[in-house]
């Protein structure tokens, strides 16, 4: 269940290609959760959006003692 979330987070749709793959990962998602008995996928949170990196932040140096 958590590979198919992952990967339905993850494509982004620029071709039918693309949008078949998320209608059959979207109908694998439904099937899993029917057959874990949690119904249909209106129960799913969706995982957050991706976030800028965090490059050009830089760590607090350890200090020399």
């Amino acid at each position: 269940m958590d590979l198919v979330e992952i990967k339905l987070s993850c494509v982004e749709i620029f071709d039918r290609e693309d949008a078949r793959e998320v209608k059959a990962l979207e109908s694998c998602r439904n099937e899993l959760l029917a057959l874990g008995g949690k119904g249909d996928a209106s129960n799913v949170i969706e995982m957050p959006k991706k976030r800028a990196s965090a490059r050009g932040r830089t760590r607090p140096q350890a200090q020399a003692v």
